[in-house]
């Protein structure tokens, strides 16, 4: 994050991006794409086509979306279902299927380019109900993502600001 001293309003996706994307290729395999996430610590990542132009998301929602279509069809068939006590518990990476990413990924990504303002990036992360938004170059390809605890962090730096002077 590189806020330097602008106002918090004046931020901008490239002021607040983390630049050090992940990013998934859509022909990964669900399974490959949970381990790389897991192993790179991040909760979702750009899914990017051979050109590398982000063309989705893949995120901790879409496994949930995963395992619950599963556990539909389990009450369905009167299968006893298992139960979860935390989100780590969720995936088994050995049982999720060898198809590609794509077929499970959010599609129609929330992009934005590095000018745009903290407030319209947060006001696109409420009305999409999502918690990152891929800073794209002009010809979509990804340079950052903006998350809501990096939007969380500048506000919580303004403040601290405001309290020291």
């Amino acid at each position: 994050m590189n806020m330097s001293k602008k106002p918090l309003m004046d931020l901008t996706a490239g002021d607040l991006m983390s630049e050090d994307v992940v990013l998934i290729p859509c022909e990964m395999t669900l399974r490959g794409a949970a381990r790389m996430l897991w192993r790179t610590h991040v909760s979702g990542a750009p899914v990017v086509d051979h050109n590398g132009h982000c063309v989705g998301v893949l995120s901790a929602t879409d496994f949930m979306h995963f395992v619950e279509r599963g556990e539909n069809a389990a009450r369905a068939q009167g299968t006893e279902l298992q139960e979860f006590h935390s989100a780590s518990q969720l995936v088994d990476y050995d049982k999720l299927p060898a198809d590609e990413v794509s077929a499970y990924m959010t599609t129609d990504p929330v992009t934005s380019g590095p000018e745009a303002r903290i407030s319209e990036l947060a006001g696109k992360m409420v009305d999409a109900h999502i918690h990152r938004i891929v800073v794209v170059d002009e010809e979509q390809h990804p340079i950052g993502i903006v998350s809501g605890t990096d939007i969380l962090a500048a506000v919580a730096q303004c403040d601290l600001a405001m309290i020291r002077s």
